[in-house]
C-alpha cells in the first residue's frame, strides 16, 4: 500500500512539473492563481477525490508530530501566508499533506491591493516578485468560512488597511483579532510587508512594542490564549533582530515567523528582476536560514521560530530545522515543485528520525 502512495505521488509529481506547471506558467500569474484555485475546489466536489489526494500525498507517522506554542501539530510542514487569503481553500490544501495552513494577510476591512500587473515569476530563479498590496475581502468574509471548518489548524496573519495611518494601525490589528479569536488556532502579525506604505517603520522597535503589547494584553484578558507570533522581514540588521529579540521576550508573545519577502535583488538573472514589491523563492533560502539562526542563537532558543523562505526540497527543510526552527512553511517552493514537495519533506523527515 505505502509503495502503491509513492507510486502514485511520483506520477503526479513528475505530471506537475512536465506538464501542468508549464501550461499553468504560460498563463498570467495572478490568473494562473485563480484558475488553480477553482480548478481544486471543483475536484474536491467529485465524489471520492478528497480521499483519493489524502491517500497520495498525506502522511501519517508519530515521529512527525510537534507540540509548538502549545498546540499539536501533525506534521511541522505547513502553507505560508499569501496563497489562501481569504481562506477560500484551507480544507482542499490540507488535504495534500500539510499539518496547517495560515491563511492571510487580512485586514479588517476589505481591499483591492495594488493594481496589476502586481506577481511575477523569475523562472531563471525560481522566485517570484509580488506586490499585490493585502487584497483580501475583509475579515468578516474570512470569519464566515472558517466558521465551516472542523479539523484543519489555521494561522491566521493580521494586517492594517492601508488608508489606516500608522498611528491608527493598532485599531486594525486589534479588529482582526477579536473577530478571528473564535476561528483560528495562532496569530501572526504582520509589519514586515514591502507592499504597504510605510507598513515597514512598524518593526521599528517602539512601535512594534506597543502594538504586541497591546494584542497580548488582549489575549491575557481572555479564557484562554492564543499564541501570538511575529512575522519579520530577511532584510533586518543584526541589531534590528536583537531588538526583535529583546521585545519577544519583554511582550512574551509565542514566538517569531522567519521571514518575510525581502526587497533586496542580489544575485538575480531573470529579465524581470527589478520590478518592485517582496522577492520570494531560492534566492531568499540563505537569508532566511541565517536569520532563523542567529534568533536562536541569540535567544538561547527561548522562543520557537517558523521557518520560511527558499524551501525547494527536502534538504531546505532539514537546513531550516536544523538552523533552529520548529515548523516550516511552504510558499513559492510549493507552487514550483507542487504538492509531492509536502510528502518528500515528510517522509524524509521519518527517514531522518530513524537514522
Amino acid at each position: 500500500k505505502e509503495g502503491f502512495g509513492l507510486s502514485l505521488t511520483f506520477f503526479f509529481s513528475v505530471m506537475y512539473k512536465s506538464l501542468i506547471r508549464p501550461l499553468l506558467f504560460k498563463l498570467d500569474p495572478e490568473r494562473a492563481h485563480h484558475f488553480t484555485f477553482n480548478y481544486l475546489k471543483w475536484i474536491h466536489r467529485l465524489p471520492g477525490v478528497p480521499a483519493l489526494i489524502r491517500a497520495i500525498y498525506q502522511v501519517e507517522h508519530p515521529a512527525l508530530h510537534r507540540e509548538v506554542f502549545g498546540l499539536h501539530f501533525k506534521n511541522p510542514v505547513g502553507l505560508a501566508a499569501g496563497l489562501d487569503k481569504d481562506a477560500k481553500l484551507y480544507k482542499e490544501l490540507s488535504n495534500m499533506g500539510f499539518g496547517f495552513i495560515e491563511i492571510g494577510t487580512i485586514t479588517p476591512k476589505p481591499q483591492s491591493g495594488n493594481p496589476p500587473k502586481r506577481l511575477f515569476r523569475l523562472i531563471e530563479d525560481q522566485a517570484i516578485i509580488n506586490r499585490m498590496g493585502f487584497n483580501n475581502e475583509g475579515v468578516a468574509a474570512a470569519v464566515e468560512r472558517l466558521k465551516k471548518n472542523t479539523n484543519v489548524l489555521i494561522g491566521g496573519n493580521i494586517g492594517k488597511n492601508k488608508i489606516a495611518p500608522n498611528e491608527q494601525a493598532v485599531d486594525d490589528y486589534m479588529a482582526c483579532f477579536e473577530a478571528l479569536f473564535n476561528y483560528v488556532d495562532y496569530f501572526v502579525v504582520n509589519v514586515s510587508s514591502p507592499n504597504t506604505p510605510n507598513l515597514r517603520t512598524l518593526q521599528e522597535k517602539e512601535p512594534l512594542k506597543a502594538l504586541l503589547t497591546t494584542l497580548q494584553t488582549a489575549n491575557n484578558q481572555k479564557a484562554k490564549q492564543k499564541p501570538i507570533l511575529l512575522k519579520i522581514a530577511p532584510d533586518l540588521t543584526d541589531d534590528q533582530l536583537l531588538d526583535i529579540i529583546e521585545i519577544v521576550q519583554q511582550t512574551h508573545i509565542a514566538g517569531v515567523i522567519a521571514t518575510n519577502t525581502t526587497i533586496t535583488r542580489e544575485h538575480l538573472i531573470s529579465a524581470n528582476q527589478q520590478e518592485t514589491g517582496g522577492l520570494s523563492g531560492k534566492p531568499l533560502k540563505q537569508r532566511s536560514t541565517e536569520v532563523i539562526r542567529f534568533l536562536h542563537q541569540k535567544s538561547g532558543g527561548t522562543f520557537p521560530i517558523i521557518g520560511v523562505g527558499g524551501i525547494f526540497s527536502e534538504e531546505d527543510a532539514l537546513e531550516k530545522l536544523a538552523a533552529g526552527a520548529s515548523l516550516i512553511q511552504l510558499y513559492t517552493g510549493f507552487i514550483y515543485e507542487g504538492a509531492g514537495l509536502i510528502k518528500r519533506i515528510n517522509k524524509a523527515l521519518i527517514n531522518n528520525a530513524n537514522c
